[in-house]
């Protein structure tokens, strides 16, 4: 079976190959890889290389000269692309910020913009896959991973599945900070990507939740309790994930990002830029993968510095670098579609009837059983009043942004923005999509 990985230049491929390298399923007979950027792609190529060297049966690594190369004839398609670059990231960053709201990949202003930018690609895509690859799955790593999904869902419907690790790693550090294992916990998770609450987690029919939250100990053992208190913690009665940090402290995350020099797109922009750079030149698979390994384990040391920095300022330990990982999830997605098997795994799919106040093809993030006939939501209890008007608000600006961006509606990108629980006024928001789009 063959599987095609859209951004095939991405920084993080290497650590979906190497999954696939220790998969013992070995259902990937080949992978192919596109990037619009062919130097970033030769350099990745190199480190997939390197990685395959020594292994018994290395899964064969081609890269294809266009989209249509790379869509025929696969079985799944990894898309994991980022519009625009770093540098894209950066003006998305720095223009809200501008204007004293939060900018951020995927919160706030900043994912509005970068939907808007991305979505209209996606689509592309999208049409690319039902036109070259009927039968393919398609499972989105780019972000907003929510509202990208739920565009592509218009051309694909359930044929694409969205992922993230973030709930995932929620939910495997909350769980070993109760002292359970991990792989054996049930849990219950409902919300948008990047805005979703962990509201059980059980052992043998007993919610370990109420027992954790009210152990201060415990809670200081993991990421998401040290982020987020224990008293906001208790006062939720929820685990939140980590991005809704953004909301419950806004103040403070935005004083942190406005006291920094740099954010974390610029902080990307020049680790990365640098990176490839360096590895152009590095001389061989050994120096280039070396390279890289020091370089991944600088990104994920840094990953949400300024939130850390809110809450009081720590260092993230081995448990929150583990975290759940993009490539376990993407592996075990595809292994529960052809499998069968009846995964459950925390994915972004259509609502259905999960959360009856959204419509049913609304992309929501939830626990899901996965089969061969794809991912279907499992039913959840009911929202707290709280949760479902974060939800209903932001997923309000996540359908705008993808009328925008499909019908290139100023009206309705400017309801996007306007409307983003984190951008406080009407005429800022038409100030930054006018900045933005003198910008590009």
């Amino acid at each position: 079976m063959r599987l095609t990985i859209l951004g095939g230049g991405g920084f993080r491929v290497p650590l979906v190959y190497r999954a696939l390298l220790d998969d013992p399923g070995r259902a990937v007979s080949e992978v192919v890889l596109h990037d619009t950027d062919p130097r970033r792609v030769a350099v990745i190529a190199e480190v997939l290389a390197r990685l395959a060297q020594g292994h018994p049966a290395p899964v064969p690594v081609r890269v294809a000269d266009g989209l249509d190369e790379a869509l025929a004839g696969a079985g799944f398609v990894f898309s994991a692309i980022r519009v625009g670059g770093t540098a894209g990231r950066v003006r998305d960053e720095r223009i809200p910020l501008s204007e004293g709201v939060l900018g951020q990949e995927t919160v706030g202003a900043g994912g509005v913009l970068y939907g808007l930018r991305t979505i209209p690609v996606a689509l592309h895509i999208a049409e690319r896959v039902a036109a070259l690859a009927p039968d393919a799955w398609v499972i989105n790593f780019t972000n907003p991973a929510g509202m990208v999904t739920e565009a592509m869902s218009q051309v694909l419907g359930d044929r694409v599945i969205g992922i993230c690790d973030s709930p995932v790693g929620l939910v495997r550090r909350a769980a070993r900070a109760a002292g359970a294992d991990p792989d054996r916990a049930g849990y219950d998770y409902v919300g948008l990507n990047h805005l979703g609450w962990l509201r059980s987690l059980t052992l043998d029919g007993t919610d370990l939740l109420p027992g954790l939250l009210a152990d201060e100990d415990a809670l200081g053992s993991f990421e998401e309790g040290r982020l987020f208190g224990g008293d906001w913690l208790r006062t939720l009665g929820a685990l939140p994930n980590e991005y809704l940090h953004y909301y419950y402290f806004r103040r403070e995350t935005l004083d942190s990002v406005r006291d920094t020099r740099e954010t974390r797109g610029e902080f990307l922009d020049q680790q990365q830029g640098g990176f490839f750079e360096r590895a152009a030149a590095a001389g061989g698979p050994d120096a280039v993968y070396a390279l890289w390994e020091r370089t991944r384990l600088e990104r994920e040391e840094t990953y949400m510095a300024h939130s850390r920095e809110a809450s009081g300022g720590w260092q993230r330990d081995s448990h929150d670098l583990e975290g759940g990982g993009y490539d376990r999830v993407a592996l075990a997605l595809m292994h529960g579609i052809l499998g069968g098997s009846g995964t459950r795994l925390i994915l972004n799919v259509r609502n259905g009837t999960t959360v009856p106040q959204l419509a049913p093809d609304a992309i929501v993030e939830t626990v899901c059983e996965v089969t061969a006939q794809g991912a279907r939501p499992l039913p959840c209890a009911p929202l707290r009043e709280d949760q479902l008007g974060l939800m209903l608000q932001v997923k309000a600006v996540e359908r705008a942004t993808v009328e925008a961006a499909v019908f290139k509606d100023r009206a309705a990108a400017l309801r996007a923005l306007a409307l983003h629980p984190l951008v406080d006024s009407p005429a800022v928001a038409a100030r930054i999509l006018e900045r933005a789009a003198g910008e590009g």
